[in-house]
């Protein structure tokens, strides 16, 4: 990796102030990565590498005149292929959409980035339609983990975390509507933020309603915290919007001394966590008390521990959001769509009113479950996810009995349903070198809180592991 290509945005934007290199130099080193990697990843559907070096010497230019354009200027920015960005096609991982366009518009973050003067290098591959856990489509192919290139680097949003992993620009817009920026991050060993719902502005709207949030993925929790601050901007596209809060920039420091901290290996339930991610969890878990937390072990009652299971709630919402989004697809487009995702959509279609209502019924109760548990702890610590990366090119890992992408997920979807801010933070590698991640969720709104604890764990030396060459 080039010496440019392996600093953070905060630092790029350091040595453009410096004037020690330029938005050119970064952009080139972006690019030379793209190039040198994306055979082996395919992270991405489409660069205009042109365009980004026509922005970047803009950027330049406001430089040397001591006039940077907003909170980004010049830092190059990949965004995943469910954003609209104007001048190009949105594809959506899907045989389905028509390239043609035109296509005049910004998705509410796109456009912030413009406004702040990010370098655009293209879009990054999503499963069809963001539908699943991995990254592999129709109309892209499989998506690779950085790390091992025959195992996956999960999804929805896993070219945004190869691309982030592997130097391809310190920055990317992924979305999250059941760990689809903390899966593929913890895969790849980069931070991901999955924000309170309406923090960041969609438009336009996801067919998964309210479990869809957008959030930033990169190198580390500060740069998260600049990038929350550019893409929070209000939009009025989206009615469900929270409108501008406070900078999380300015809220990084204070570290985690004296806060609550509920450990749960495992939701108080027999998930299969593997022994190496369990070590890893708990040393991150012990570095927080070592910093100043009271930490101790506690589950969360989701309502598993009573056979009352979240993840049919899930199902209910996201299969009959799948349903509504294929509705008026003839036989033809069907035949082009991922067969599991096609299996999903049917399913979805077969659910009634009634089904939906009481999935809603039990959102807001693990909702109020939630709530409760909060007014006792601050933070909520797991694994983000049991496993580390496997295969690529599947939905599940072979022989684990799993049906559908939730199941080797029981960490992540549940905090979508709450609509709580979740990150997820490099702990560690297995015996492969796979990176491991740990999981911090807070109460809604709390999103300043995830953030700095976070960013401690970044200073306390554990989300150290060794970088993909």
């Amino acid at each position: 990796m080039t010496e440019l290509s392996a600093l953070t945005a905060r630092q790029l934007l350091a040595g453009y102030e410096k004037g020690e290199f330029t938005p050119v130099d970064a952009t080139r080193a972006a690019l030379e990565r793209i190039e040198a990697v994306e055979p082996l990843v395919n992270a991405f559907v489409r660069v205009d590498a042109e365009e980004a070096l026509a922005q970047a010497e803009a950027a330049a230019g406001r430089w040397r005149a001591k006039e940077p354009q907003g909170l980004l200027d010049g830092v190059p920015v990949s965004v995943k292929d469910i954003f609209l960005m104007r001048g190009g096609p949105t594809l959506r991982g899907s045989r389905t959409v028509r390239a043609q366009g035109p296509w005049e518009e910004d998705a509410p973050a796109v456009a912030r980035l413009r406004e702040h003067g990010a370098v655009l290098l293209g879009k990054t591959t999503t499963p069809e339609f963001g539908w699943k856990g991995v990254t592999d489509s129709p109309l892209t192919g499989v998506t690779r983990n950085p790390y091992a290139p025959a195992r996956t680097a999960g999804g929805s949003s896993g070219g945004s975390a190869a691309a982030v992993a592997l130097g391809a620009g310190p920055l990317s817009l992924g979305t999250d509507g059941g760990g689809s920026v903390r899966i593929p991050a913890s895969f790849c060993g980069i931070f991901a933020l999955k924000p309170t719902y309406g923090r960041v502005p969609l438009y336009p709207s996801s067919p998964f309603g309210t479990l869809a949030h957008a959030g930033p993925m990169t190198r580390d929790a500060a740069d998260a915290a600049l990038l929350m601050d550019v893409i929070s901007g209000a939009d009025w596209r989206d009615w469900s919007q929270l409108g501008p809060g406070e900078s999380l920039s300015g809220a990084l420091e204070g570290g985690v001394k004296g806060l609550r901290v509920a450990y749960s290996a495992s939701f108080g339930v027999q998930v299969a966590v593997r022994p190496e991610v369990a070590a890893a969890v708990r040393r991150a878990v012990e570095k927080l008390a070592d910093l100043g937390a009271y930490v101790e072990e506690a589950d969360p009652a989701l309502g598993i521990e009573h056979g009352a299971d979240p993840v049919e709630a899930f199902h209910t919402l996201w299969f009959s959001g799948a349903a509504r989004l294929v509705q008026h697809f003839g036989p033809e487009q069907r035949e082009l769509l991922d067969p599991g995702l096609r299996e999903v959509c049917e399913a979805g279609a077969r659910l009634s009113a009634l089904d939906y209502l009481a999935a809603v019924d039990a959102r807001m109760d693990l909702g109020r479950r939630m709530g409760r548990f909060h007014s006792t702890y601050d933070l909520l610590v797991t694994p983000t996810l049991p496993i580390t990366a496997f295969e690529a090119g599947v939905e599940v890992p072979r022989g684990s009995g799993h049906r559908r992408w939730t199941g080797w997920t029981p960490f992540t979807y549940p905090f979508n349903l709450t609509q709580q801010p979740a990150a997820t933070v490099p702990c560690g590698t297995d015996v492969d070198g796979l990176p491991i991640g740990v999981q911090l969720v807070a109460a809604r709104h709390r999103d300043a809180l995830v953030l700095r604890a976070a960013h401690a764990l970044y200073g306390s030396g554990v989300t150290e592991i060794r970088r993909p060459a």
